[in-house]
């Protein structure tokens, strides 16, 4: 009975490795192999997290904006304000679904390295290709745990955001502004503090992407 209470939740993650299996192994006989779909995954997270900046930036550039207008053009300024949070909340998105692809490849290849360690007849070879394995999941691990600490520090800018949009569209007038501005300074504060964690998972990205590439 427990079995059959389980098995909507284990269907789906069973499809989905399977899912991800086929792909790999058919990659794999065209010559890409998951350290190659890793890299692939690892550029498309950083590109991500670059468009991210970018677009919590340009938040940062209209939030500057609606705080100075006159009260006249606050419709106005809640349409673009609320544009600029649902592109903010849509650049987040893609970058944590980036992230999982980069885990998703990872555990597989590591899992795939791992395994194939017991296959080798000499030591010297297993013992190279172990040393080469630790390091390389170390690195990843470090580039891992940056992505994360930048993707944590998106949901403080996108709880602000999200906060200051739903109170402009409900008091279209000077009092809204007026909390807006109060509210500047923190914002700001939060989105350098992001763009300066996503520069350094960025600088990760890169190191463990010529790494690869050149081992």
């Amino acid at each position: 009975m427990r079995a059959l209470r389980l098995l909507p939740i284990l269907l789906p993650l069973l499809t989905l490795t399977a899912c991800s299996t086929v792909y790999y192994d058919t990659m794999e006989k065209v010559g890409y192999h998951k350290r190659d779909i890793l890299v692939d995954r690892v550029e498309a997270a950083r590109d991500a997290q670059k468009d991210a900046q970018q677009q919590f930036q340009s938040a940062l550039e209209e939030f500057t904006s609606v705080i100075h207008l006159e009260e006249s053009d606050l419709e106005r300024a809640y349409e673009n304000l609320n544009d600029e949070y649902e592109a903010c909340e849509s650049a987040a998105s893609a970058v944590s679904g980036r992230i999982e692809k980069v885990q998703s490849v990872a555990d597989a290849l590591f899992k795939e390295w791992q395994d194939e360690l017991d296959l080798y007849q000499n030591r010297e070879l297993k013992a190279s290709s172990a040393k080469q394995l630790a390091q390389t999941r170390q690195r990843y691990q470090e580039m891992l745990k940056s992505m994360q600490q930048a993707e944590r520090s998106m949901q403080p800018v996108l709880n602000t955001l999200r906060d200051n949009v739903l109170y402009l569209k409900h008091n279209l007038n000077a009092q809204a502004i007026g909390s807006l501005r109060g509210e500047f300074a923190n914002l700001k504060a939060d989105i350098a503090r992001l763009i300066q964690r996503m520069n350094r998972s960025i600088e990760h990205s890169n190191d463990f992407i010529r790494n690869m590439q050149s081992s």
